[in-house]
This record gives C-alpha cells, sequence and structure tokens, in this order.
C-alpha cells in the first residue's frame, strides 16, 4: 500500500509521512477566537481537519488530536463590553455555538479542546523562560518576544527580516526593541479581564497560547500542525519562534494550511458585507451538503462559494444517496449468488483508487470522484439487473466505509428537526397505500401532495413504496 505524502508549508514541497511515533500521529490545529458565531471561513479548518484525522485513523494510526478555543482576546473583551455580558459568559456562549454548528457539520469533538484562561499558569512559566534564556523582556508592564534573537525568523512564510521589517502588517510600539517584536503579555488595562503574573496585572498574548497548550499535550515536537492559510505569518511564524527559541527542538515536523473562501469571486469581508454564518447556512442547507461543497475541492486550493454551486454540490450528493437508496432497495429482490473473484477485485479497485487519492495530500476532490465512477458502476448492474447480493452488500459496506472518511453517511439525507419524524411519515404512507388498495385515487394523491410539501420524496416500486428526504 502506498504511504501517505503531505504538503509541508514549511519546505513547500510534498513529503512522505513518517511519524515521530510508530504509529500514532499527533495533532495540533488552531481553533477559535470565540467572539461570534462562525462564518463558513471559519469552518473550513475543522472540516479540512476532522478528514484528516479521519483518514490517519482509517489507515491504522492512533490520532491524537488537539483544537484549542482562544477564550480571552481584545475582540472578546470588545463584545463584554458591547452586550453588557462578562468575558467569560461571552467565550462560553460562542463555544457552545461553535460546537453547535461544527457538530452539525460531521466534525468529531477534538481528544483535547484546551483554553487559554485554563493554562495562564503555564503561559507565565513559559513566558519566564524566554526571558531567562533572553529570547523576551520586559517593557511597561508587557512582555515582548526579541525576534532578533531567534536567526530562522521568518522560515514558515519565507519572508527575510529586511521585507518583514517593511511590512505593513506589524504592530508598532515605542515599548519595542524591534518592529518585529511581538507581544507575549499584556499589562492589564483599568476593568480589564486579567491575572496576577511576576510583570504585573495582564493577559497573554494571542500567540503564546498556542505555543504551551500545544507543548502541553503533544510534547516539545509533535507530528503535524494545521490551520488556515491566514495563519502563517504572524501566528504560526511566532510560535515557531517562541517554541523553538525555548526548547532548542522543531515545534512541528508538517505545517499544513487550507485555503481561503471567496463569496462570488470575492474576499468575504465586513466591509464588504458578504460574510456568511454558517448558523445562517444551515437554515438553508443541510449541513451535509456544505460539507460535502467543502470537500470538492483540494483543501489547500481556494474555494469560490456561490449558492448556484452549493445547489450543485447538493445535487452531486443527492447523486450518490440515490444509488445508495436503490441499492439498499435492490438487495431485498437481488438474485442470492455469490461474488466472484473478479466482482470482489472489482470492488477493491475502487477503495485502492479512494485511497491513493487521499494517500496524495488527502484529496478529497479526487477521492470523491471515485465514489461517483462507483455510482456509474452500480446503476449499470442494477439497471441490467446483474447485480448478486454479496456483491451489492459489498458496494453498500464500501460507501458507508469512505464515506465514513469522509465523514458523510450516503443515503441517509439530514432531518430537519422542525420537519415530520420517520414515523409520521410511515404513518402517512400506510394510509396512502390503504387509500390506493381501495382506488380513492383522490386521498393517495392528497397525500402524496403533503408529503411533497413536508420535502419528503416517495417512489412507488413493484417491491413497494418507498421515501427519502429531499
Amino acid at each position: 500500500m502506498s504511504s501517505i505524502k503531505i504538503y509541508n508549508t514549511l519546505t513547500r514541497k510534498k513529503e512522505e509521512f513518517v511519524p515521530l511515533e510508530a504509529g500514532k500521529v499527533k495533532m495540533y490545529v488552531c481553533g477559535p477566537t470565540v467572539y461570534n458565531f462562525i462564518h463558513i471561513g471559519n469552518a473550513r479548518p475543522p472540516i479540512v481537519f476532522d478528514v484528516v484525522r479521519r483518514y490517519f485513523s482509517y489507515r491504522g494510526y492512533e490520532v491524537t488530536y488537539v483544537q484549542n478555543f482562544t477564550d480571552v482576546d481584545d475582540k472578546i473583551i470588545k463584545k463584554a463590553e458591547e452586550s453588557g455580558m462578562g468575558v467569560e459568559e461571552v467565550a462560553n456562549m460562542f463555544i457552545a455555538a461553535f460546537e453547535e454548528d461544527v457538530r452539525a457539520l460531521g466534525v468529531k469533538k477534538a481528544d483535547v479542546h484546551p483554553k487559554v484562561t485554563e493554562h495562564i499558569p503555564e503561559i507565565i512559566a513559559f513566558i519566564e523562560d524566554l526571558i531567562a534564556k533572553g529570547h523576551a523582556y520586559v517593557a511597561s508592564g508587557d512582555v515582548y518576544f526579541r525576534t532578533a534573537s531567534f536567526a530562522e525568523y521568518g522560515k514558515l512564510s519565507y519572508q527575510n527580516i529586511e521585507e518583514l521589517q517593511a511590512g505593513a502588517r506589524i504592530e508598532v510600539s515605542d515599548k519595542k526593541e524591534n518592529p518585529l517584536d511581538f507581544v507575549l503579555w499584556k499589562g492589564a488595562k483599568p476593568g480589564e479581564i486579567c491575572w496576577e503574573s511576576p510583570w504585573g496585572k495582564g493577559r497573554p498574548g494571542w500567540h503564546i497560547e498556542c505555543s504551551t497548550m500545544s507543548m502541553k499535550y503533544l510534547g516539545e515536537t509533535f507530528d503535524i500542525h494545521g490551520g488556515g492559510h491566514d495563519l502563517i505569518f504572524p501566528h504560526h511564524e511566532n510560535e515557531i519562534a517562541q517554541t523553538e527559541s525555548l526548547t532548542g527542538h522543531p515545534m512541528a515536523k508538517y505545517w499544513m494550511h487550507n485555503g481561503y473562501i471567496n463569496i462570488e469571486n470575492e474576499k468575504m469581508s465586513k466591509s464588504l458585507g458578504n460574510v456568511i454564518l454558517v448558523k445562517k447556512l444551515r437554515e438553508n442547507y443541510p449541513a451535509r451538503v456544505i460539507r460535502f461543497f467543502m470537500l470538492g475541492a483540494h483543501y489547500r486550493n481556494p474555494i469560490n462559494f456561490s449558492d448556484a454551486l452549493l445547489r450543485q454540490a447538493a445535487n452531486a450528493l443527492e447523486r450518490i444517496d440515490t444509488a445508495v437508496r436503490n441499492l439498499k432497495h435492490h438487495l431485498d429482490s437481488a438474485v442470492d449468488e455469490a461474488a466472484t473473484e473478479e466482482e470482489k477485485q472489482r470492488v477493491d479497485s475502487f477503495r485502492q483508487r479512494f485511497i491513493e487519492e487521499m494517500d496524495n495530500d488527502f484529496n478529497t476532490a479526487d477521492a470523491i470522484t471515485v465514489l461517483f465512477d462507483m455510482v456509474r458502476e452500480v446503476n449499470q448492474m442494477m439497471a441490467a439487473n446483474v447485480l448478486r447480493k454479496e456483491i451489492g452488500a459489498a458496494y453498500l459496506a464500501l460507501f458507508a466505509e469512505l464515506g465514513d472518511v469522509l465523514g458523510i453517511t450516503f443515503g441517509e439525507a439530514e432531518q430537519n428537526m422542525s420537519g415530520p419524524s420517520d414515523e409520521e411519515i410511515n404513518t402517512l404512507i400506510e394510509e396512502r397505500a390503504k387509500a390506493r388498495k381501495v382506488r380513492n385515487f383522490a386521498r393517495a394523491d392528497e397525500i402524496r401532495n403533503r408529503l411533497q410539501e413536508m420535502g419528503i420524496i416517495i417512489e412507488d416500486t413493484p417491491q413497494g413504496t418507498r421515501w427519502h428526504r429531499k
């Protein structure tokens, strides 16, 4: 079997994945700053790295997956002031909202979801060690990292010091020795949430939290660090600088970054008014369609979002769902004969193709193409009525197996919580069957129309009536 290859942002090339510890994968993915509901751009990293995690597990690795919550930050403090709520109250509210959205999108809970506010002593100790080693300095109650002390600064983003010093994204402060220096500890402003420290009351800077928490749960060096493309600089660059200055070891072996999402070919931004919240999008589209849409592009490529493209994804997913439902239905009347070796090998060839695509830097787009080839295959076999029960069951199991890697259950439409239950639908279908039996076709049509209004599609077949949600 082929080996997994990962595009490493640090080296800018695909590399064969060799774990630090045989059979194990340690992953850290930067989580949200919880001051608002997540938009579709925020949703891409959780979906992407959920699939990466699932695939490693599928390939037999034991995965430890850590994703943090930034639960204290300028934006959270501002939201708290505007709403009249406490910082902790705001953070917990939006953590719950994040979890509701990503669980609906099929994202599994991380093994550890550390919060910044629960790791203040560890963060302070980390900063103290950096100061002791000459990599950080205190300035009027703040603490800054001394970038000049880390010779490799810029190695992730491939920028040199001169270019960075001329950059407009660097926060300038009179307290800094160098414009590139970044804050590790912020002295508290009046009325702000704060903690006691050797440098006075304050709170952690953004970058230090991930270095501290990743080291606590995964060690000084771990396998994969992931996040959105926008985190390469300055966030991940700064994580590397402060972590490797402290430990003298590489922070992570592989750095993975997913691409941006554009809206109707424009960058998503508040100023353009085109920010689309997942919460709102889920009111119009099943969450599994949103996930399928996201996986239809390679994770490193940008995605262009539009309603038309999302509807295309919904139609494409429905093709797979229909094939799987038809396959289940067909098995009831399929010839109960054993599959030939050639047929078994044919099923396995689809599995191997899927693995080859996913081994190639988690190429979900081409892996999904393999699923459509499976759809074509089973549809042709069912149309020709040559699908034996054993081979049909094997294809059904393979759809479930590969769907689990992608985090999508095929053939089972997502139930709208406000829609009818399965029991209500089956009762109406039984009533319709009775009406048809006594040739009361007006009543039968009335029930069909009612079900259609509920978003339920029914099909009358020689084996009986079957249904699925639209």
